[in-house]
């Protein structure tokens, strides 16, 4: 995809559930575009709508109406199937549970992907040591998540999120079980992640003070609407750091 296209664009995106005879308007009517690049974190209080936006932007969720384009494709046509390759080959998930699997060691959680993907067994020993490297945890690598810190296995869930070389990395709450020094690391090294492979990040976070440290733009959600961009109007392009 051309650097000139927004990694993601979306377009009037509404997601409604319906609850007994109530309607839930998660997301309601958003329109946003990421450029490529983009370190974007998402604000809001427990319910504005900030996680679902997320899942939808990531594949793991279809819109009730509008559209969402990213990687040249607009997610919510596409079938099962496509939206399951756009997952494993274009997107990287970090969530705030780190969910290693215990019995594995950090290789062998890291290359999970790898094998779920059918990559050649040939060229997984060097696309995990690649991934353990960017989150400098080479030399754990053969250990298991009990013998690892918070910060440590939160690692390890990104170097398994690069793994795949995503495009687009997504973050929910990636610092929620972690104190505040061992957040302020994974934050230093997400944007690191950023700098070095120009990667397009979409973090969701309810913690302001990081965000405006670490994130390139800034993003405010309320009762499912986009209520503002860098404290801009929401159809603003790409702002500067605060």
């Amino acid at each position: 995809m051309p650097d000139s296209q927004p990694a993601i664009q979306l377009d009037h995106v509404c997601r409604h559930y319906t609850m007994g005879e109530s309607a839930i308007r998660a997301v309601d009517d958003v329109s946003l575009s990421i450029q490529t690049g983009d370190f974007l974190a998402l604000l809001g209080s427990s319910g504005s709508g900030k996680s679902t936006l997320l899942n939808l932007m990531a594949g793991l969720d279809r819109p009730t109406s509008g559209a969402i384009h990213a990687n040249g494709k607009n997610l919510s046509e596409l079938s099962s199937l496509d939206l399951a390759r756009y997952r494993r080959n274009t997107v990287g998930m970090i969530f705030q549970s780190f969910n290693l699997l215990p019995r594995m060691t950090l290789e062998e959680n890291v290359e999970l992907p790898l094998r779920l993907s059918e990559v050649d067994r040939s060229e997984r020993t060097s696309r995990v040591r690649e991934a353990l490297e960017h989150v400098h945890l080479e030399k754990r690598i053969g250990h298991r998540p009990s013998e690892l810190s918070g910060g440590e296995q939160q690692r390890a869930a990104i170097a398994r999120a690069l793994v795949n070389r995503p495009k687009i990395l997504f973050a929910d709450e990636p610092t929620g079980n972690l104190d505040s020094a061992t957040g302020e690391v994974i934050l230093t090294l997400l944007r690191e992640i950023q700098d070095n492979m120009g990667m397009t990040i979409v973090m969701v976070t309810h913690e302001r003070p990081l965000a405006e440290r670490f994130a390139t733009r800034l993003a405010s959600m309320a009762d499912g609407k986009l209520m503002s961009t860098n404290g801009l109007s929401s159809t603003q392009e790409k702002g500067t750091r605060p």
